[in-house]
């Protein structure tokens, strides 16, 4: 796969509900002021942040108190709880890249026959298959190279349909006539799709991580600013990746190189932490990870 150049423009493309989601802090509010003022930064009118807040307040998710800039939003545990990256898949795509997860030649594989009376159960296995990193060998059959029997099993078992489906593992797996890992993993996932992603990812991370380390100081509406576009842009980037190992990826792959970026523009943000009266939720998130990581990346063998 030949590497790609991505042009991104400056400003990154957020939909509105997540820069509010961005925006939620530790003590389940967000400010309005600051809320506007990170929208203005990136090109949403006040009309589109107030039009996100009712629709968010009419799903019982949002609460506010007072109008306009000088409001208090009180954000509903529904909410709250399901922002933020998973801490255990960031951190394993981490071990992934420093070479502390080398896969051990073993496919995990998942089959499922959910009768068509439970169509809906059907389509929510194989989303939730789908979401876990799998592909489709063939119909009602998805492989991957990752140990993921305990999250299949929770999602069977939420769903019901632990007696429709198959589990097993190899280390002989052909698909058609290809029987190289890595010729598989080419087939089965769009690495093409995925590489672009990430070539965004670390494009953008690059442009932020100029930013903060230039000798300008940046204002607390600009790092507020920096940080939604890098999350929402590393969630775009993470959402398709299935995690496959390096050793069935194209090397080099972009995906290591954009978190590595990313990884620095979190190391920046984390130095100025107290130029913030209350970061955002999220911020100390992405913030635990990286201090983990690098934790890791500094002890002794």
């Amino acid at each position: 796969m030949s590497e790609q150049r991505v042009d991104v423009d400056e400003m990154v493309e957020i939909p509105t509900r997540v820069l509010v989601e961005s925006m939620i802090r530790d003590d389940a509010t967000i400010d309005a002021s600051e809320l506007y003022m990170v929208a203005g930064a990136l090109g949403m009118s006040d009309q589109q942040v107030r039009l996100q807040i009712k629709r968010l307040a009419n799903e019982g998710l949002i609460i506010q108190e007072g109008r306009g800039r000088r409001a208090l939003l009180r954000v509903g545990g529904e909410l709250v709880d399901s922002i933020g990256p998973n801490v255990e898949f960031v951190r394993f795509m981490y071990d992934q890249d420093r070479g502390a997860a080398p896969w051990n030649g073993v496919w995990h594989l998942v089959g499922f026959a959910v009768p068509e009376a439970r169509r809906h159960d059907r389509d929510a296995v194989r989303d939730g298959i789908v979401g876990l990193g799998g592909a489709a060998v063939q119909g009602g059959l998805y492989v991957s190279p990752n140990s993921w029997e305990p999250y299949i099993d929770t999602l069977a078992s939420r769903l019901d349909i632990a007696g429709y489906l198959t589990r097993l593992t190899t280390t002989d797996l052909r698909v058609g006539n290809l029987e190289s890992p890595r010729d598989i993993a080419a087939q089965l996932w769009p690495l093409d799709k995925i590489a672009t992603g990430h070539q965004r990812l670390l494009t953008v991370a690059q442009t932020r991580l100029d930013r903060l380390t230039d000798p300008h100081e940046l204002s607390p509406s600009e790092m507020l600013t920096v940080l939604v576009e890098l999350a929402a842009e590393f969630t775009r980037a993470s959402e398709p990746d299935p995690l496959l190992p390096p050793e069935l990826l194209p090397q080099p792959w972009p995906g290591t190189q954009a978190r590595a970026v990313l990884a620095a523009c979190w190391t920046q943000l984390m130095h100025r932490e107290t130029l913030l009266h209350a970061w955002p939720r999220m911020f100390h998130s992405y913030a635990d990870v990286i201090r983990q990581v690098s934790a890791v990346g500094d002890s002794p063998d």
